[in-house]
């Protein structure tokens, strides 16, 4: 009996899955606290009509709405594509996250002038190169 207690069973086949547990109820506890604290004071607000709920009968830029809902939908299956004919190089992400992040900063850049332009072009160009290099080189993660 005595040695019952000082003895440890582990059984491998859900060992893995004892944390993501821990989490998933921690987070579930969270969104509860939001939905509690946040998003009921703010619905008996709307509905003593102090508050308006947001979104609905307000102004949308439609192009861009759907822009990025289209472009964010494209950015993840290409870069799978595109992966998939450079494997294990991490060049699906890199070439993709150029021409995302170019059209994105295109979609919502107002003004085009030459400056701006040169800009979000060297922006395009560096940010997923420097985020390729960090995660690809540096810490040998694993990229589409």
């Amino acid at each position: 009996m005595a040695s019952d207690l000082l003895s440890v069973s582990i059984d491998f086949e859900t060992s893995h899955l004892f944390f993501p547990h821990i989490v998933h109820w921690v987070l579930a506890g969270l969104f509860l606290l939001i939905l509690v604290t946040k998003v009921a004071p703010f619905m008996a607000a709307v509905k003593r009509g102090e508050r308006t709920l947001p979104i609905i009968g307000e102004a949308r830029d439609s192009k861009r709405f759907f822009g990025t809902l289209a472009l964010i939908s494209a950015y993840f299956y290409l870069m799978a594509v595109v992966g998939d004919l450079f494997p294990y190089t991490g060049y699906g992400f890199l070439f993709v996250s150029m021409v995302f992040v170019l059209l994105m900063s295109l979609m919502y850049l107002h003004d085009w002038t030459k400056k701006k332009l040169i800009i979000v072009v060297i922006n395009a160009i560096a940010a997923p190169t420097i985020a390729w290099f960090v995660l690809a080189k540096l810490f040998t993660i694993t990229l589409p």
